[in-house]
């Protein structure tokens, strides 16, 4: 098959979705893209560029797949007549619909708009976690009736038929070296505790530093690896941790080489997440595959991610905490070795079926079955 992917934002995580695929599919991939930056324009204006740069591309095109930051009915309209007989499917990466919104800010519907309208125009849709697709499905109703008539809340049956699961695909493999690495060398003389999320509000750094400023007041002999993207609004408070835990910081900010990321991870023992929302957890992913035992909330993504027989704590260290209190309670168990990590072998397995060069038979097979399907649809319509 011919296979165009369609993204207005190519950075971050959709650059990785975009190069795994590229990289493993037995499909011919097409792309047209534009540069990761004012999400917003992209998302408003984005589709007359990439209207135009399809023009370059002759060979005909099999499928479509967009991502979730394309303004889907006007790349349709714009490329019209060309894919008027082929599937559109658009891939969910995130929605502004229920992304959180920074409390100073008011959220714009303007792209909560533009999310509605592309999983409505497209044929096919797959959201990167049970989780995502979840939770915006549920929030469609009150979204939709909030507007003066007209309210068109029968369009989210319409919606849900035809939204399914698909997990992004992990490049995976490429810490391999580093795990080598990890199996060689002699444990930490003090347990290394990672962040290696965003610095941004809706990871919740603030919750992060206070657990572990407590686990420091009550004499827990730990180390810090502060690791993400800090070009973010919380990067003060990441500032501050640096004045009081400097000397015991192994690394600070953002990491670009992966082979280099990849031996950073396995220098640690835990992973911490605090985050308020996430649609998947491609960090939290990586550094498990590196070895770091995670401590994660029980609820957004984390629990359809992690084996239901790693949910009990009786039968092995904590992976799940509820609150604030909790976690603090659970990671002072592990800094004092009153629980045991999980070993390399159990966090290796918990997600490797999503790496590439064994996830991508799953792409390419559904991107067949709708080829297959497409006709049957169109009957249907």
């Amino acid at each position: 098959m011919n296979i165009l992917l369609v993204e207005p934002f190519l950075g971050g995580s959709h650059r990785a979705f975009i190069d795994g695929l590229r990289k493993h599919s037995s499909h011919k991939i097409y792309t047209v893209t534009m540069k990761g930056s004012f999400w917003k324009w992209r998302m408003s204006g984005g589709s007359v560029t990439l209207a135009e740069k399809t023009q370059a591309i002759p060979e005909k095109i099999d499928l479509v797949l967009a991502s979730s930051m394309t303004n889907l009915p006007a790349f349709i309209a714009l490329t019209n007549p060309r894919f008027a007989n082929t599937p559109i499917v658009l891939y969910m990466h995130e929605n502004q619909l229920t992304q959180p919104v920074p409390g100073s800010e008011e959220r714009d519907t303007t792209y909560c708009y533009i999310n509605y309208l592309s999983v409505l125009a497209a044929d096919y849709v797959f959201f990167n976690s049970e989780f995502h697709k979840k939770t915006f499905l549920d929030a469609l109703p009150g979204f939709l009736v909030q507007f003066p008539d007209y309210h068109q809340s029968e369009s989210i049956a319409r919606i849900a038929t035809k939204s399914d699961l698909l997990y992004p695909g992990l490049d995976l493999k490429i810490f391999d070296i580093a795990i080598e690495k990890r199996k060689k060398r002699s444990p930490n003389d003090r347990p290394v505790i990672v962040w290696n999320q965003r610095w941004s509000f809706d990871k919740d750094p603030e919750k992060f530093f206070r657990v572990i400023d407590k686990l420091d007041d009550s004499e827990c002999v730990f180390d810090l690896i502060l690791a993400g993207d800090p070009q973010h609004e919380e990067s003060e408070r990441f500032e501050q941790a640096w004045k009081r835990y400097g000397s015991r910081i192994l690394h600070y900010g953002f990491v670009e080489d992966s082979q280099q990321y990849g031996n950073l991870l396995q220098k640690g023992d835990f992973v911490v997440s605090t985050a308020m929302h996430e649609f998947f957890c491609t960090a939290i992913m990586e550094a498990v595959y590196c070895g770091c035992h995670p401590v994660l909330p029980r609820k957004l993504t984390y629990p359809e991610l992690i084996p239901k027989t790693l949910h009990d704590p009786l039968l092995h260290g904590p992976v799940f905490y509820d609150d604030e209190t909790d976690l603090f309670r659970k990671m002072k168990s592990l800094l004092d070795g009153h629980n045991k990590r999980l070993p390399l072998e159990t966090l290796q397995s918990i997600n490797l079926q999503l790496d590439w060069t064994r996830h991508i038979s799953r792409y390419d097979q559904i991107m067949l079955d709708i080829k297959t399907d497409y006709p049957r649809r169109q009957t249907e319509k």
